[in-house]
């Protein structure tokens, strides 16, 4: 990713979790963690830092190609109004997915990586 920092808003913001690191250390612009309560949640990390060998060449390849991020959020159309909030890249709007009977919203975020929002499994089937 090119901007942690601003990936980590546009996270918090979809998802409602907040940063788990000091939000004036100077290695938040290289590294932050999710956090939901005490759950993580997710981890971003800048491409060609820290000469970590799977974050190097970030113009080798296509951003995100073959990569879903995916996550199951218990208020569906809560997490669906601060994606529009957002302003995200819409893929596909909300529909129920049949085979786990929820319902999903496919997105991109600000580097092209695909994320999805999915209520719990079997919930579309109690409405």
């Amino acid at each position: 990713m090119q901007d942690v920092k601003a990936s980590s808003t546009w996270y918090q913001t979809l998802l409602g979790v907040r940063s788990g690191c000091e939000p004036d250390h100077p290695h938040r612009l290289v590294y932050d963690r999710l956090m939901s309560g005490d759950a993580l949640v997710l981890q971003l990390h800048r491409w060609n830092a820290e000469e970590h060998p799977n974050l190097v060449g970030p113009d080798l390849a296509p951003h995100g190609h073959g990569v879903l991020l995916w996550f199951e959020v218990d208020e569906f159309d809560v997490a669906v109004d601060r994606a529009r909030h957002l302003g995200a890249q819409v893929i596909e709007e909300p529909h129920v997915n049949p085979a786990p009977q929820h319902r999903e919203i496919w997105l991109k975020d600000p580097d092209g990586y695909v994320v999805v929002l999915a209520s719990p499994d079997g919930e579309s089937a109690e409405a």
